[in-house]
């Protein structure tokens, strides 16, 4: 082999690069780019990461914090301060039992996702998605006081549907 002024070159090792290729070996350095037409570019959020991204993180801190308030508001309408709460959010102060069943209900699907999102099952960031949206639309019918739910169920919504998010979970449906 010889190069442009005739001089002997030794024979090329295959496993080397050659002397232009540098470090990417020749191939084009982004994956996916004209030259690799069928590679597609590396998922970021792919199980090599050690955990969730922090949107998913944030978003089971605010659902867990929702579950643990509907179990507060569960109890206390088992309390002295039942009669009042139950008469406030039902109209009705003997129906202490209706509000206890809703709070269980509700904390069950504030914590259940907030467990199981961390886990990375796309189950339950389906049933927070729809979570949210039910308590955005109970705190704009109870506005001007329904401001923090509509802030919390808002954040909760725009964290599961952001990029590092559906990324994240669409791993784990490969």
């Amino acid at each position: 082999m010889s190069d442009q002024y005739g001089e002997q070159q030794p024979p090329r090792d295959p496993d080397r690069p050659g002397p232009y290729q540098g470090v990417f070996g020749g191939q084009s350095p982004l994956p996916g780019s004209p030259a690799q037409p069928g590679l597609q570019r590396p998922n970021p959020y792919s199980q090599v990461h050690a955990g969730p991204p922090k949107q998913v993180i944030i978003a089971s801190v605010i659902s867990l914090a929702l579950g643990v308030l509907t179990i507060l508001l569960g109890l206390f309408a088992l309390t002295s301060a039942g009669r009042p709460i139950t008469q406030t959010l039902t109209g009705d102060e003997n129906a202490q039992n209706v509000v206890l069943v809703a709070a269980v209900i509700c904390s069950a699907a504030y914590i259940l996702p907030a467990i199981f999102i961390r886990k990375q099952r796309p189950w339950a960031r389906t049933m927070l998605i729809v979570v949210a949206v039910f308590g955005i639309a109970g705190s704009i019918t109870a506005l001007p006081g329904g401001l923090l739910g509509l802030g919390l169920h808002l954040a909760l919504l725009v964290l599961m549907l952001q990029t590092p998010t559906k990324l994240w979970f669409l791993e784990a449906r490969r």
